[in-house]
């Protein structure tokens, strides 16, 4: 196997400068882009012919771009032969494989979530499981994205070697093709209300939301809660058709501007509604981002829907997929996109960055109106009309799923206890105790921005400040420190709710936990009840 070469102190400074030089000169200074472009080629020929140890010259450019492209926003990427076919295959909502969420990190590859009814599943793979062999390849001794090797044409076998509570087994699984559903599940939360959980906008995100809306309304949907939460979002067409579903053709939804001026464009919607008048709520949270923003903004704008849960994510970039060379493409951000009241959502400035290379989170929010004449406000996400305390997020909610304290947990959780049915399901507080001593004995960390703003102070000031002033700060740290070990009671209600949410697929896949939503949901519960309040919904949209 040959030995990879870390390419970013050789390669990024030289391409950075290249990449500069042409985005801010292309069309008035054509000799300095030769210039750097020549620059680059020499370095490259003269770094491969040199270097002490064998390079790969498709590795070392490959790697040299992606890199370059970081210093711009995490949109912006390179996509080489096998991420276009995995971009074409995630827009498609179709493809061949396992039939199985992994997950790549620190060279393993972790089941996350097998999907009912599909090879993974009837192989008796669960989430949890570490894959360490595909075939005869060891994982940990894979260069690049491993859960690559598990997809392959139909009825192709392939056999793995994974570990499952200290135990390793074996399974061989024949690949199958795989549906991924935009709309993965509906059904009626009462004998007048519809609940529609709308998952991604591929292809299949509007056809597949109109279907769910005429067969709810075929058993006596008068009211309609459409459930956006984690979902990341796709396919900006998908988007503004979803938004037609509920409001009249030739309605804009989303204005997108760019220094390029073929790509400033106003999207309107091209069809004929589903339903002017049926009362709907949209639900969000923290992972609703991208076309998520547009459908829940563009409704909240035009006053179609209230919305409720937790502020979005913040995604107001529009990507174009760009092809190159070879089967290449360069995904890159072409614009920012506006909803119907001229909001761009937005929240973060990857042009302005704070001393540590990290992205400034925007806070100056401007005011803009609905048609009905209701404040709204643009930078940071989509602002719910009426938030969901339980479903908020905070440092220490995302340091606990980043760092798989949750999932980890639930893997045991799932191992130690059984329930013959969704409805026997519950999370007891000594459960939920059982939690917090795991967690406090996980080697995970987080900081808040009182311990840097804390840490700040004391780096900043040293020479100036005395050593008492010095020794109270640091008892402030101290404080903090223990201060975030309780957070874990005081968050206690978003918490079990991340928990829940993880546990029940372990037993009853996605559709379970989807039922268990329609009488447990925070978030579905306060939906209903305010459907049921016709007056009350009424008045949240004038």
């Amino acid at each position: 196997m040959k030995k990879r070469i870390r390419t970013k102190k050789f390669i990024v400074p030289i391409i950075a400068v290249a990449f500069l030089a042409i985005s801010s000169s292309f069309k008035s200074d054509f000799f300095e882009i030769a210039k750097q472009i020549e620059i680059f080629t020499t370095l490259f020929k003269e770094l491969n012919m040199n270097y002490v140890d064998e390079t790969n010259p498709a590795e070392l450019m490959d790697s040299a771009i992606k890199n370059m492209l970081d210093e711009l926003d995490p949109y912006t990427r390179f996509l080489n032969e096998q991420d276009v076919e995995a971009y074409k295959i995630n827009n498609a909502g179709e493809y061949s494989g396992i039939g199985a969420l992994v997950r790549s990190y620190e060279s393993k590859l972790v089941i996350v979530e097998p999907y009912k009814e599909y090879p993974a599943d009837k192989a008796g793979l669960k989430a949890g499981d570490e894959i360490i062999k595909i075939g005869d390849i060891k994982v940990s001794d894979f260069d690049d994205n491993a859960s690559e090797l598990l997809k392959g044409a139909n009825n192709t076998s392939v056999d793995i070697t994974f570990v499952r509570q200290g135990q390793t087994k074996t399974a061989t699984l024949k690949r199958e093709g795989v549906e991924v559903d935009a709309v993965p599940f509906y059904d009626m939360i009462d004998d007048k209300t519809g609940y529609i959980v709308l998952s991604k906008f591929n292809r299949k995100a509007s056809s597949q939301t109109k279907s769910a809306i005429r067969d709810l309304k075929g058993k006596g949907a008068e009211k309609l809660v459409l459930d956006l939460r984690g979902n990341p979002g796709g396919l900006l067409s998908e988007a503004i058709n979803v938004t037609n579903l509920f409001v009249p053709k030739g309605e804009l939804i989303v204005t997108t501007k760019s220094k390029v001026k073929k790509f400033n464009q106003e999207y309107k919607t091209r069809n004929q509604p589903e339903d002017l008048d049926i009362p709907l709520v949209v639900l969000v949270n923290g992972r609703s981002a991208s076309a998520s923003e547009i459908v829940s903004g563009g409704l909240q704008d035009l006053d179609r829907a209230v919305i409720m849960g937790a502020r979005s994510f913040g995604k107001g970039l529009v990507q174009r997929p760009l092809k190159l060379t070879y089967g290449t493409q360069l995904k890159v951000t072409i614009s920012r996109y506006y909803t119907p009241s001229g909001r761009c959502i937005q929240s973060l400035d990857y042009w302005n960055r704070d001393q540590e290379g990290n992205a400034v989170r925007n806070t100056d929010f401007k005011e803009f109106t609905t048609r009905n004449g209701r404040k709204v406000q643009d930078g940071g996400g989509v602002m719910p009309d009426i938030e969901i305390a339980s479903l908020k997020s905070n440092t220490l909610i995302d340091a606990l799923q980043q760092n798989n304290v949750v999932f980890d947990f639930s893997t045991d959780y799932y191992y130690d206890n059984s329930f013959d049915s969704v409805n026997d399901f519950a999370f007891s507080d000594s459960d939920f105790d059982a939690f917090k001593r795991y967690a406090q004995a996980q080697d995970f960390s987080f900081r808040t921005e009182t311990e840097e703003i804390l840490e700040d102070a004391i780096n900043g000031d040293e020479h100036l400040l005395g050593p008492a002033v010095q020794e109270k700060y640091k008892d402030l740290l101290l404080a903090v420190n223990k201060g975030k070990i309780l957070a874990l009671d005081t968050y206690k209600k978003e918490i079990k709710k991340n928990l829940e949410d993880e546990i029940i697929k372990r037993y009853f896949y996605r559709e379970g936990l989807y039922q268990y939503y329609l009488n447990h949901d925070d978030a579905i519960l306060a939906a209903k009840a305010l459907l049921h309040d016709g007056t009350k919904y009424e008045g949240i949209l004038k």
